[in-house]
């Protein structure tokens, strides 16, 4: 029996795409081997690639200026990778709204001037500083932050506006929500969360960023070469690349990211709305920042937390244990959890609640 899992990544994925996959594993198309077996530049994964690729470009309406890249090393990867390929003047500034955003800032040091322009650590990460007071330096090469805030629960709901280019991590949110991408220079994501297995990164950058790397950026990590090679510059992670093929699919089978979008709110405000209305459960982030994907909260005690995540693991509600650096649970509810799992957790909410008042 399947249960729900609320893992923060790598995290659930859609029912019908894991039996679509399950169908493929052993003979892919009649080729009698599997994706996982076959050449990257034979004809069926080149195929894979580019459906992928032009899926994708769909579902998020990616203009024909950027380029779509599809690479390994996940979304820590890129902290290096942004600074190499974009800080021509070795100059930027950067938003630090959680841990990763730290660690993205901390691994840019190590390349350049960078600076924090805005942080809401004074308050653990539980707000989004307001992006029309936020000065950025001038002569900037990019400014950073990050989408969503996969360990406190916080999101941006609104853009930066800066004239450098502008560069976010969307992780744990990309095809949750309608994004303009036209807005940004360079978006990447890890795909565990929203997408597919852990190993595939996605990198959407505007192509007149190419080519200016600084010297010592390693070839791998060049955004041109990769554009140049369609991502097969090496051999790419095959498995995850045709599992997102299928996910992309399924999403524009279900109406693309406008009706996940409309999904997902639902989603949340049922959980926040019951979260709210409870004297037993809290969550500390601000209203108008919560994520619509991470819903961190916490009982009355250390203790009831942890019973908490026991007795849902014994009920087919697993992975709810918060990160170490909050504590508590953390319900993860992205694009592949159904209604009927936060339904569920909510109901088990409520029994928890009684019986231990």
């Amino acid at each position: 029996m399947r249960v729900f899992n609320f893992a923060a990544g790598p995290s659930t994925l859609p029912l019908p795409v894991l039996e679509e996959a399950k169908k493929d594993l052993t003979d892919y198309l009649g080729t009698g081997m599997s994706i996982m077996e076959m050449s990257h530049r034979g004809k069926p994964f080149m195929a894979v690639n580019d459906e992928a690729n032009a899926l994708l470009r769909e579902l998020m309406n990616i203009p024909d200026d950027y380029s779509v890249l599809f690479v390994q090393g996940g979304a820590s990867q890129q902290f290096a990778a942004v600074p190499l390929n974009l800080a021509v003047n070795r100059k930027a500034d950067y938003i630090v709204t959680g841990n990763f955003a730290k660690k993205a800032y901390e691994e840019g040091l190590k390349y350049g001037d960078m600076a924090i322009a805005a942080s809401s650590e004074d308050a653990k990460y539980t707000y989004i500083p307001d992006v029309k007071n936020i000065k950025f330096r001038d002569g900037i090469d990019y400014v950073h932050f990050t989408h969503n805030n996969t360990i406190f629960g916080s999101r941006f709901t609104e853009i930066p506006e800066t004239n450098a280019t502008l560069v976010t991590d969307m992780s744990s949110d990309i095809l949750s929500e309608v994004v303009d991408v036209k807005k940004f220079g360079l978006i990447y994501a890890g795909a565990q969360k929203n997408i597919a297995p852990a190993g595939l990164t996605i990198v959407i950058v505007r192509r007149d960023l190419l080519g200016k790397q600084l010297p010592e950026c390693p070839t791998m990590l060049r955004y041109d070469i990769q554009d140049k090679n369609d991502s097969l510059y090496n051999t790419p992670p095959c498995w995850p690349i045709y599992m997102a093929m299928l996910v992309f699919r399924h999403l524009k089978a279900l109406g693309g990211v406008p009706a996940m979008q409309k999904i997902n709110e639902e989603k949340a405000a049922m959980l926040y709305d019951f979260i709210d209305n409870s004297s037993f459960y809290t969550n500390s982030v601000n209203k108008k920042d919560r994520s619509l994907m991470n819903v961190p909260f916490v009982s009355p005690s250390v203790d009831l937390d942890a019973k908490f995540v026991k007795e849902a693991t014994e009920n087919g509600l697993v992975s709810l244990k918060g990160h170490r650096l909050v504590g508590g649970m953390r319900a993860s509810i992205y694009n592949a959890m159904p209604i009927e799992g936060v339904k569920k957790l909510i109901e088990f909410m409520k029994k928890f609640e009684m019986e231990n008042k």
